[in-house]
């Protein structure tokens, strides 16, 4: 019988996507809080065709975990298709899901989703100060910005600020309305499923039960994450109008200012990329950087299909 009164959650489907990332840790943790819930629970986790052995196989240690199962495809099939074949593979009503490379360091994170029953709950991200990551770019990115993670800021604009890292949903909603699986590579993905969420007037609610961000990729491979996600934008620009805060910018200034920006890009694109993949990376470079790329591939584009 569950702990839970009527109308809260009784049951749980917590589902993993992972690639190249060793979730072990972060299984565990949950495991051992799903065991206290006393609720029918599982925890699936599903490998996008990663390419390091291995982590494959210390994942593989997943199966020996009562509820839990860990399924390797050998092909990766993107971002989006991967979470949708996570909805496929659940059986309870309530799903759960979580970045493969976060960590839980609260020993209520779980019993705070199951208190509340809103159809799609958001729990937020949280980055903890680290020293040694002074100098990585991704972190850097991530920490000043931690202020905009709370709840309250997440719900002032609660479709645009929602992301896929750590949220509660009903299986029935993901059935109906699944990830776009067009959005295949890096970025987006979570960006339009709330806007797809928001036209379909489906509640969102923001809480303060963050998933700890840890895994901080190198500086060059965060750049080249960050410009295939400025390549997704630009595929899906009309799509992503008003949900994309690059966007509204660009909306927002004029012709002669967006022509300054790409030709500071043009001129110095390579020595602010330089500094980015380099060990002393600047955050002002970063967002110069970001504007210049996306304007830099859209003239490139319309340039071509002007041919």
């Amino acid at each position: 019988m569950s702990i839970f009164a009527d109308g809260m959650i009784t049951e749980l489907s917590i589902l993993i996507p992972t690639y190249n990332y060793c979730c072990v840790e972060l299984v565990r943790d949950l495991h051992s809080q799903a065991v206290l819930l006393n609720v029918p629970f599982e925890i699936i986790v599903a490998d996008d065709g990663s390419e390091n052995k291995e982590t494959v196989q210390d994942n593989s240690s997943i199966n020996l975990l009562h509820h839990c199962r860990f399924i390797r495809r050998e092909e990766n099939i993107g971002r989006s298709a991967i979470r949708n074949f996570l909805v496929q593979q659940s059986k309870y009503s309530t799903l759960l899901f979580l970045d493969g490379d976060g960590k839980i360091d609260n020993p209520d994170f779980l019993k705070n989703y199951m208190t509340n029953n809103a159809p799609v709950v958001d729990g937020g991200v949280d980055i903890l100060y680290d020293k040694t990551l002074e100098n990585n770019l991704k972190y850097k990115y991530e920490y000043a910005n931690k202020e905009k993670h709370n709840a309250f800021k997440r719900q002032s604009r609660p479709y645009q600020h929602f992301r896929t890292t750590n949220f509660m949903v009903s299986r029935n909603i993901m059935i109906r309305f699944p990830f776009d699986e067009r959005y295949r590579y890096y970025g987006y993905e979570d960006v339009i499923l709330g806007k797809t969420f928001h036209q379909n007037n489906i509640h969102i609610c923001h809480i303060n039960n963050p998933i700890c961000m840890e895994g901080m990729e190198n500086n060059p491979d965060f750049v080249k994450k960050t410009e295939e996600g400025l390549r997704t934008l630009y595929s899906f620009k009309d799509e992503l109008k008003d949900y994309s805060r690059l966007l509204t910018f660009l909306q927002r200034q004029n012709s002669l200012i967006i022509s300054c920006i790409q030709t500071f890009h043009h001129c110095f694109g390579n020595l602010e990329r330089k500094n980015l993949v380099g060990n002393h990376p600047q955050l002002w470079i970063f967002k110069l950087y970001k504007i210049g790329y996306y304007l830099d591939y859209a003239k490139e584009l319309s340039s071509v299909a002007s041919l």
